[in-house]
């Protein structure tokens, strides 16, 4: 059972955890590191200058998923947040295409820390807590003005902080990257001014409300980003080639976007959590299975996400999970 405290925190107030060990953090640096990226990511890269970054995602040949992404452009490198379980392999896979590009790739995983600072008071919280030992941190009008995928360097207690603007938690606020030294300060300074601190059960229930993917969970390398639904957030369609982009191209403009499973929200008229890989029936047929699910305390009723064919996705209509009567609901929930 979920915290009441946290998770009105997270929908109220504000909350902090320490994504350190779910999150892998790369650096690329060198002139050649946004034109470098801009023929392997599906978005725009090469479009980034100092201070803004973008989501997107890194595919096979065949289209299919090898990790999902932010990159921030910090104007003299461009760090690059994952999933990370994948960090490694993806410095390693990218490091093997560099020939005479000017592009110097390092995973700062084990060396930074990351705390993610979520909530309509999280804009408040981050300011209060870098500005009594920094003489250059944003103030809070300034933060809650950010887009999203906007960063910023902040020197605080002589190290630097980058800040950058988040929804990965399905409510706005921020993420925080800091030497790894230099985190427990930085989490107790957080909670002084504000922040409670939360579960990852927390952010997931707030997460699965606002219908949001997380690779490794609702998104493996079996997905193309298409069934996801990414295409809006994470591919370009104006850029030049990247890795996949045929498979891409052809299915959004000869086959008009249809794909044979979608990523849809399930609404149960119960509270009893379905477990991950429930099937999901309409009638006595098979139509798919939930990735994730959580009890909702904003609907008071569990909800999952999870995939179902193509025929199925419609908002309202009635399937079966596990056997327990649901709904086919439109993302976000909440």
């Amino acid at each position: 059972m979920v915290s009441a405290d946290q998770y009105s925190a997270l929908r109220h107030t504000s909350g902090v955890i320490d994504r350190s060990a779910e999150q892998g953090r790369l650096w690329l640096s060198g002139r050649d590191r946004r034109s470098y990226l801009q023929g392997l990511l599906t978005n725009d890269i090469e479009a980034l200058s100092a201070g803004t970054g973008c989501y997107a995602a890194y595919l096979t040949a065949q289209g299919r998923m090898i990790a999902d992404m932010r990159v921030f452009e910090l104007g003299d490198a461009l760090l690059v947040d994952l999933a990370r379980e994948v960090s490694a392999s993806v410095r390693d896979r990218w490091g093997m295409f560099i020939f005479s590009e000017d592009v110097q790739i390092e995973d700062r995983s084990d060396a930074t820390s990351q705390l993610g600072v979520y909530g309509p008071m999280a804009a408040r919280t981050v300011a209060d807590a870098l500005a009594p030992a920094s003489g250059s941190a944003p103030g809070a009008e300034r933060l809650d003005e950010m887009p999203i995928h906007a960063c910023a360097v902040v020197a605080w207690r002589g190290d630097p902080v980058i800040v950058m603007r988040s929804d990965d938690a399905g409510v706005m606020g921020f993420d925080l990257v800091v030497p790894r030294a230099a985190s427990g300060a930085l989490a107790e300074g957080l909670r002084s001014a504000g922040a409670v601190s939360v579960s990852a059960e927390a952010v997931d229930v707030c997460r699965v409300e606002a219908g949001r993917p997380r690779f490794g969970v609702d998104m493996t390398t079996d997905t193309i980003p298409l069934e996801a639904g990414l295409e809006s957030r994470a591919i370009s369609q104006t850029k030049g080639c990247y890795v996949g982009q045929e498979v891409i191209i052809r299915v959004l403009h000869r086959g008009q976007g249809r794909v044979a499973r979608r990523l849809v929200g399930v609404a149960l008229e119960s509270s009893r959590v379905p477990v991950r890989g429930a099937v999901i029936r309409s009638g006595d047929r098979d139509v798919g299975s939930v990735t994730s699910a959580v009890l909702s305390p904003a609907l008071e009723r569990a909800i999952a996400l999870g995939y179902v064919h193509r025929d199925f996705t419609a908002p309202g209509t009635p399937v079966t999970v596990d056997g327990a009567a649901a709904e086919v609901r439109a993302l976000p929930f909440v």
